[in-house]
C-alpha cells in the first residue's frame, strides 16, 4: 500500500485527529478483495479536489490515481456512504456543543428575484444607436 508519510503533507489532509474520527466510518473493502492502496490517501486526494477546486485529472500524480479516486468518491456516493459519514460527523458536532444529535427544527428561506420583462437572446442583447 501506498504510504501517506512518503510524500509531504498537504493542506488539505486529514490530521491524525481527523483519521480517528472518520476511519471507523470508513466502509471495509469488498470481500476476499483487500485494499491495494491506503484508504486515507483516497479521503486525502478527495479532500485535494474538494478544497482546491481542481479536475479530477489535475490531481498531482503523488496521490494514488485519479481513475481509483473517483471510481471510490462515485461508489460511496451510490451507496449513500458519504451521507452516512456527514451525518455521523454532524452528530458528533452537535453533541459536543451540546445539542441534541438529530435537529429539532429547520428554517426554509425563499427570495423572489425580479427578471426582465423580455428573456431570452432579446433581453441580453446590446443594441448601439
Amino acid at each position: 500500500m501506498k504510504d501517506q508519510k512518503k510524500r509531504k503533507p498537504y493542506e488539505s489532509d486529514l490530521t491524525d485527529a481527523e483519521w480517528r474520527i472518520i476511519a471507523p466510518l470508513i466502509p471495509s473493502s469488498k470481500e476476499g478483495k483487500p485494499r491495494t492502496v491506503a484508504i486515507r490517501e483516497i479521503i486525502n486526494a478527495i479532500n485535494y479536489i474538494v478544497k482546491s477546486g481542481c479536475t479530477w485529472r489535475l490531481l498531482p500524480h503523488d496521490f494514488p490515481k485519479w481513475q481509483l479516486v473517483y471510481y471510490y468518491f462515485r461508489f460511496w456516493k451510490k451507496k449513500g456512504y458519504w451521507k452516512d459519514i456527514h451525518d455521523a460527523l454532524r452528530g458528533k458536532v452537535r453533541t459536543a456543543s451540546g445539542k441534541q444529535i438529530e435537529p429539532t427544527a429547520g428554517i426554509l428561506d425563499s427570495q423572489s428575484v425580479k427578471t426582465v420583462k423580455k428573456g431570452g437572446f432579446v433581453a441580453m442583447t446590446l443594441v448601439k444607436r
